[in-house]
């Protein structure tokens, strides 16, 4: 007798999941490729020291005046501006951060030479915010994206699937989060030598980053079963991480949707990890603010399902089945 298996798919069945399997391809690189399609300088926030910018000439900076050089200085170094352009000396400067966006970066330095353009050479360059020399480029520092986004999508379905019940997998996603903050934060600094900053903040800010997606991953799989898991992981991939403002300033992407991308873990954890190693007198209040909601979020996700299925279920008594008799 023949053990062969019968293939019972359909050809329509086939060149049906043919076709939603090239749709949903087709939605990642929309959803990655979109924003830096459509992005465009603008409204970058600098200051300016000396005089008013000129009328009339359309320029993709929004600025901010300051009495002096170090005001300038120092509403860089809180983030304030991205850059700023010193016009009341002899030989105009223009201050950047190296170790901001290089994008944004590029923009302030070829607005300044357009300002001096009339004078007949460039201004000075200054970087008063540097990248460390481990990471000169900042290439390691704009790749810092993605293992967060994938670090945290993978810690969500391993604990969803591999762990039951709501303590256990609150412990699990707990143990995970100082796990990964601690193995991110050496693979980061003493072996890749990316960032310069403390290790203990790098290590607190990668794991609560990597936690809010998690939490949030675990919360829905605990509420919608595994199409939650679904959910959480394309909430995050697909519509956080490409309007996260990780690559260009947010202020760049089209619409409000620069702006709406620092409410997700992505934008708010990629904020927060370049501020806490190199610009330590900015607020990072809303960062904080933001990935401790998701993480909360997630877990009043998970203890509202967990709740709702221990709730027995009234059944009304004319449906009840009646019990047999014992003789």
């Amino acid at each position: 007798m023949s053990n062969t298996t019968i293939d019972r798919t359909r050809p329509t069945v086939a060149v049906g999941f043919g076709v939603v399997a090239g749709l949903v391809v087709a939605l990642v690189v929309l959803a990655f490729l979109w924003p830096i399609a459509t992005s465009e300088p603008r409204d970058l926030p600098v200051g300016v020291v000396g005089a008013a910018l000129p009328q009339g000439v359309e320029l993709p900076v929004d600025a901010t005046s300051y009495n002096t050089r170090a005001d300038a200085i120092q509403a860089i170094k809180e983030r304030k501006v991205y850059g700023a352009y010193i016009l009341d000396q002899a030989a105009p400067e223009v201050l950047i951060a190296g170790a901001g966006l290089a994008s944004g970066t590029a923009v302030i330095e070829k607005v300044g030479a357009q300002l001096t353009a009339t004078q007949g050479k460039p201004p000075t360059v200054t970087d008063v915010v540097p990248l460390s020399s481990g990471d000169p480029t900042g290439t390691g520092l704009g790749a810092m994206g993605f293992p967060l986004v994938l670090g945290g999508i993978v810690g969500g379905v391993l604990v969803s699937s591999l762990v039951t019940g709501l303590r256990r997998r609150l412990l699990a996603l707990g143990v995970y989060g100082v796990a990964a903050g601690l193995l991110a934060a050496v693979v980061t600094g003493p072996v890749l030598g990316i960032v310069a900053g403390s290790f203990w903040a790098d290590a607190v800010v990668l794991g609560v980053a990597m936690l809010g997606t998690a939490s949030t991953v675990v919360g829905l799989n605990a509420l919608l079963g595994a199409a939650g898991t679904g959910v959480g992981a394309a909430i995050t991939m697909l519509l956080a991480n490409p309007i996260s403002g990780g690559a260009t300033p947010h202020q760049f992407i089209t619409g409000p949707w620069g702006e709406i991308g620092q409410y997700f873990v992505p934008g708010a954890s990629q904020s927060l990890f370049r501020e806490v190693n190199y610009f330590p007198d900015a607020s990072t209040l809303h960062e904080w603010l933001v990935l401790i909601a998701w993480i909360l979020g997630g877990v009043t996700l998970s203890v509202a399902a967990h709740f709702r299925s221990s709730t027995p279920v009234d059944v009304p008594v004319d449906e009840r089945e009646e019990a047999p008799s014992v003789a």
